[in-house]
Parts: structure tokens; C-alpha cells; sequence
């Protein structure tokens, strides 16, 4: 049967990286809707806001012309209500998958909390259905955005941009599919390819979470009635075998990751005894 796969992203509806991996999932046969926000969402996480107008989520078709017949549209919401909706019908027939990404930058280490190309994946998984986020690693320090809290977000530059190795991480991603698929559908796979043609890719290897991202956030100034951030390098020691440190060794990585689990470690006996 074929597999239906909602694309999505936090960069937005215009972005290469949704564009490359839409097209990558309808050359290997699977039924592809495309959904993802109408602006840039970096950086939002699982939130579920959007712009309504008479009480309705606005939300234009927009056509992707590499991939007629497979419908697109521009949503005036975050990554993660486009696909609560979609689960819900939004888009025709619930998806089975969600392929969120391709993210411009990496999303690495425990700053995927603040992915918006993550939580899209987490929420298909929250609700049932199998998740996967993926994102190209394309940025510097001096390029991010702290719209993500230093994760995965960045000014776009069009022509620098058509020409990133997006071919690198769509493969990746689809590759593993058939993994995801056969997972419990409570965990998500967080994909991560170096920018590199698909020839010099080193490899895919099985990353843990590093204990940070890439770049990191911090106060640059806080003066009255206002609050100046900036990114700077996390200057941490990268621990081999994480996300991180496989990326820079021209791996790509991927972590079987889950959200929203309870923490067994905690003490809370007694509070249920009787007074």
C-alpha cells in the first residue's frame, strides 16, 4: 500500500529544502500533500498558533511547480498545527507519515526543544502518526538567527541556497523511511546531513544527543525596555558519537528521539497515601 507522507517545514512554503525533499518522496512513490507556513516559523517549536481571519485558518493553494498534480499549500500557522490539522483532514486523507524539513541548518543536540522542524515531528508522533525531521547543515555562527535560540535558523539567501546539497539530506531521509515506518510510532527520527554532494558523504551513522547546540544564545546587551541577544559558538568539548560530532566528521546522523515522557527517576512517593 502506498505510503501518504505530509511535507512540512519551518522555513516556509517557499523554501528549497520543503521543495527538494516533496520531490524526492514522489519519485520513490509515495502520496505526497505539502503544507507548511506561509512565512518563516524558525523557531517555534510545537506551538500551536496561526492567523485566523472570521474565525478560519487562513490557507492559500500554492502550487509547486517541480511537482504538478501534488497539491501545496501556503498555511498561515506553525509547523505543528499545519499537522494536527492535517491528521485531522485538513489537506484530503490523514497522513500516515510526516517528513518535516529540509531545515536550513542543522537541528543537533538538545536545542531540537526549540525546533520548529522538530515539533512537527513530535506532534505527528504525539498523535499517532510516524515522524521525521530533517535538516541540512548549512550554518555558521554568524549566520544563525535567534529566533531558535541558536539552533537552526538563518537569513535566507536564495542563490546561495539553490545551490546547497539538498539531494544529500532528501536521500538520507527517505532512505530511512522504512525504518521510521517500522518503529514505534511514539519515537521520532531527527536526520542531519553535512552539506556535502551525496558521492562525499562519509557515511550515516547513529548519533546521541549532544548536551548542546552548535551555537548557542546569550544576552548582549539588556538595557530599559530592552533586550539585545546574540549567538556565539558554545566553546563546549563535542563528546564523539554525538550528532554533533558526527556532522563535523561529514556523517550524516540520525537519533531516535521522544517527547513528552514522564520521568520515572523522580521521588514522588507517599503523595498518594491516605491523610
Amino acid at each position: 500500500m502506498t505510503i501518504r507522507v505530509l511535507v512540512t517545514n519551518d522555513d516556509g512554503i517557499a523554501a528549497p529544502g520543503l521543495r527538494w525533499l516533496a520531490r524526492t518522496a514522489a519519485e520513490r512513490g509515495w502520496d505526497v500533500v505539502v503544507a507548511a507556513p506561509s512565512e518563516e516559523a524558525s523557531g517555534a517549536s510545537a506551538a500551536m498558533s496561526a492567523v485566523e481571519r472570521d474565525g478560519r485558518v487562513i490557507v492559500e493553494e500554492h502550487p509547486i511547480e517541480e511537482l504538478p498534480g501534488v497539491p501545496a499549500y501556503g498555511v498561515a500557522g506553525s509547523p505543528a498545527l499545519i499537522t494536527l490539522i492535517a491528521l485531522h483532514g485538513a489537506f484530503g486523507p490523514a497522513p500516515s507519515a510526516v517528513l518535516s524539513g529540509i531545515n536550513r541548518g542543522a537541528n543537533a543536540g538538545r536545542a531540537v526543544l526549540h525546533s520548529g522542524t522538530v515539533g512537527a515531528a513530535f506532534t505527528a508522533a504525539a498523535n499517532g502518526c510516524h515522524g521525521l525531521a530533517v535538516s541540512l547543515d548549512v550554518l555558521s555562527v554568524h549566520e544563525a538567527s535567534t529566533g531558535s535560540g541558536g539552533a537552526a535558523a538563518a537569513v535566507t539567501r536564495p542563490d546561495r541556497d539553490e545551490r546547497r546539497n539538498w539531494a544529500t539530506a532528501a536521500r538520507v531521509a527517505l532512505d530511512l523511511l522504512p525504518r521510521l515506518t517500522a518503529g514505534p510510532v511514539e519515537s521520532v527520527l531527527n536526520v542531519n546531513s553535512p552539506d556535502l554532494p551525496y558521492e562525499r558523504l562519509r557515511g550515516i551513522r547513529r548519533g546521541t544527543l549532544a548536551g548542546f547546540g552548535q551555537v548557542q544564545m546569550t544576552v548582549a546587551e539588556a538595557g530599559k525596555g530592552f533586550v539585545r541577544t546574540a549567538l556565539e559558538e558554545s566553546g563546549q568539548y563535542v563528546e564523539p558519537g554525538t550528532d554533533v560530532a558526527w556532522l563535523a566528521e561529514g556523517y550524516a546522523s540520525v537519533t531516535a528521539i521522544r517527547a513528552v515522557t514522564e520521568a520515572s527517576d523522580v521521588d514522588l512517593s507517599g503523595l498518594d497515601d491516605p491523610r
